[in-house]
């Protein structure tokens, strides 16, 4: 019976976290689309990359890294 008790209690738990998790998340992934309207000269294809394939995120990520990169070589860094 504790066992069992147990099991749910730690269910339950994690199903809360979880949904909290994923709140929070929204909550962030609606401020950033805020920010990224917001700003001149922002690229708006990037809204909403979460509905991207692997492969096309894998292309924007590398892209960014690249970005990146380039930004720490003209900083000396």
């Amino acid at each position: 019976m504790i066992n069992t008790s147990t099991t749910i209690v730690t269910f339950l738990m994690v199903f809360i976290i979880q949904n909290s998790q994923n709140r929070d998340t929204a909550a962030m992934q609606i401020k950033l689309d805020e920010l990224i309207l917001r700003l001149e000269g922002a690229r708006e294809e990037l809204l909403d990359l979460e509905e991207l394939d692997e492969e096309k995120l894998e292309t924007m990520r590398a892209e960014f890294e690249r970005l990146a990169r380039k930004a720490r070589e003209k900083n000396g860094g």
